[in-house]
């Protein structure tokens, strides 16, 4: 089966894309820059030769209709995920308009199986504390959550006009192989070099990349028409989340946990600040507000067949391959550093640009 691709060169698109040719299937790529081609998909699947690339931005309506033509499914994966204040425009840009643009060309197209990834955080905050088939789409509060929602909601349109759309809701993703660091890892390796010590009360959903992976390697697999899927993971406490961290390594992480509301402050002026401080500073808004608003998956949601593996598992992987591409030292990595081979992912250098240890 030809299955055309959004984002596959970002984290999770990349595994998912992995997977898909593991399972014998075509893939064609939408890429703005070809050349990061090789870099993403090396690693995991040597023989990515076979994958057509199309250039082109995700918001462009010329190469999204040469992307999807003659595909019998799409994968639109493509999507801006960062708490960065000075990206508030593009969010908008890509994670809302460029959902129209693509599912649009699958509809022309005619194409009969279209699988959209969403984030749970659309529904954060819950009303009733716990989010599921039929929670009410949120999103409220911060401009990334906001995005995604609204990204949903034009996927949600094009379904109730006829085209069949899955969307799949994947936790915050940790794991092994980020081609380009995204937030999820790089809060980590910021945890590993001592520069979070300070943890806002609540919690947050936590899944491994690859089980993400296979989760909609097999919903692209089977038959369309899936409503709402949540994403293997669990949700775990800031402080269950730390305690995770401190078991893999074995390291002591000293924290200082705050309750939210007291932390939501100190957030907004490190977003102010952030515009003009040329580097990441680790402290946005955003993930503090995600941790106060954050609420679990109730139990039977509807998952597509793939059960999440232990938290430890997931940490230790990509603590792992932070340390093995340089981006921690040993001393940062602590025990995991000697993960052995079979519980690793390969191993490639870090994502380009990536500020070593």
């Amino acid at each position: 089966m030809l299955i055309a691709v959004t984002g596959g060169t970002g984290f999770l698109g990349a595994h998912t894309v992995a997977r898909l040719l593991a399972g014998g299937h075509r893939v064609r790529l939408l890429a703005r820059d070809p050349a990061r081609v090789p870099a993403a998909l090396g690693p995991l699947c040597p023989d990515w030769s076979a994958v057509d690339v199309v250039a082109g931005d995700v918001t462009d309506a010329g190469a999204a209709t040469r992307l999807v033509s003659g595909a019998e499914a799409v994968l639109h994966a493509a999507g801006v995920y960062t708490f960065d204040s000075r990206r508030r425009r593009e969010l908008g840009r890509v994670n809302e308009h460029g959902t129209e643009v693509v599912l649009e060309a699958a509809r022309r197209a005619g194409v009969g199986h279209v699988v959209h990834v969403s984030t749970v955080g659309t529904f954060f905050p819950a009303a009733d504390g716990h989010v599921g088939p039929g929670s009410p789409l949120t999103g409220t509060g911060e401009a990334y959550l906001a995005s995604k929602a609204a990204a949903e909601r034009v996927a949600r349109r094009h379904r109730a006009a006829g085209l069949p759309v899955t969307v799949t809701h994947p936790p915050a993703l940790l794991g092994p192989h980020d081609p380009h660091l995204g937030d999820q890892n790089a809060r980590l390796r910021n945890l590993l070099r001592g520069l979070m010590p300070f943890w806002p009360s609540g919690g947050l959903p936590v899944g491994d990349v690859r089980d993400a992976a296979e989760q909609h390697a097999v919903l692209l697999s089977g038959p369309p028409g899936r409503s709402d899927v949540f994403g293997p993971g669990h949700f775990l406490r800031t402080r269950e989340y730390l305690a995770v961290v401190r078991a893999v390594t074995g390291r002591r992480l000293p924290a200082l946990f705050l309750p939210a509301a007291a932390m939501a402050p100190v957030g907004r002026l490190a977003d102010l600040l952030q515009r003009a401080w040329p580097w990441p500073i680790p402290a946005e808004y955003g993930a503090i507000h995600v941790c106060a608003v954050a609420a679990p998956v109730v139990p039977g949601a509807p998952g597509g067949g793939v059960a999440a593996r232990p938290s430890a598992e997931t940490v230790r992987a990509a603590v792992a391959w932070l340390h093995e591409a340089g981006l921690v030292t040993g001393r940062q990595a602590g025990a995991a550093r000697k993960t052995s081979k079979e519980d690793s992912d390969p191993v490639v250098p870090g994502p380009p640009g990536s500020r070593r240890p």
